[in-house]
């Protein structure tokens, strides 16, 4: 029986796919938790086969997270469940030390056989999605995205989505005030001076269409 332990803050996400996964006889969710700090605290995670986890959480949100857990067990293994359907997402989300990435807006059976690949110590992305990053491999393309930290992909990403600074405060749990300081932080590293110029580049990454 693999044991699977669910983090994300919206609870209908979590009971939504403890009821999916309970139709699977082989998998059983051990326990949940709304973030990080809640998640890393319960004993049972580290009973877990799999933990599964979002992204954009309150607190030290997802990559903060998995750095946490991965720096106290090495061994533990991690599938990524996020609303971000992106290439740039999932590259970020593997080299924080996820084993996978699944988008919520795949096809809810996928979930299943991704927590089985991550439980054989399998590599699994989403099929969508690791098409995209084999055709970015094909084509060399360079990452300026790559010198932000985590938590300035996630500001970046949403800037360039035209969403304001209040707004991303809101999604990502964070004050205004911590928001804009990533901001700007964002568009010194990437030498860009204006919101356009930052959603050119983000299309031109192919991280948000035109």
């Amino acid at each position: 029986m693999i044991s699977v332990y669910l983090v994300d803050d919206h609870a209908m996400v979590r009971a939504g796919f403890c009821r999916l996964l309970e139709t699977e006889t082989d998998i059983h969710v051990i326990g949940e938790a709304a973030d990080g700090e809640g998640a890393y605290a319960d004993d049972l995670i580290k009973q877990a086969d799999v933990v599964v986890t979002d992204i954009s959480m309150p607190g030290e949100g997802g990559f903060g997270f998995m750095r946490r857990l991965l720096a106290r067990d090495k061994h533990a293994k991690v599938l990524v469940m996020s609303m971000f359907d992106d290439v740039a997402f999932v590259r970020r989300a593997m080299t924080s030390g996820a084993m996978g990435y699944i988008s919520k807006s795949d096809d809810p059976e996928l979930m299943a056989q991704a927590i089985r690949m991550v439980t054989a110590g399998e590599t699994w992305v989403a099929p969508i999605l690791a098409q995209q990053m084999m055709s970015d491999l094909r084509d060399n393309k360079d990452n300026p995205q790559d010198l932000l930290t985590a938590r300035e992909f996630e500001v970046f990403l949403l800037l360039a989505q035209g969403r304001d600074v209040k707004e991303i405060a809101d999604i990502l749990h964070l004050s205004p005030k911590t928001v804009g300081t990533h901001q700007t932080r964002v568009f010194n590293k990437l030498a860009v001076k204006t919101g356009a110029e930052l959603a050119r580049l983000a299309i031109r990454l192919n991280i948000i269409s035109a």
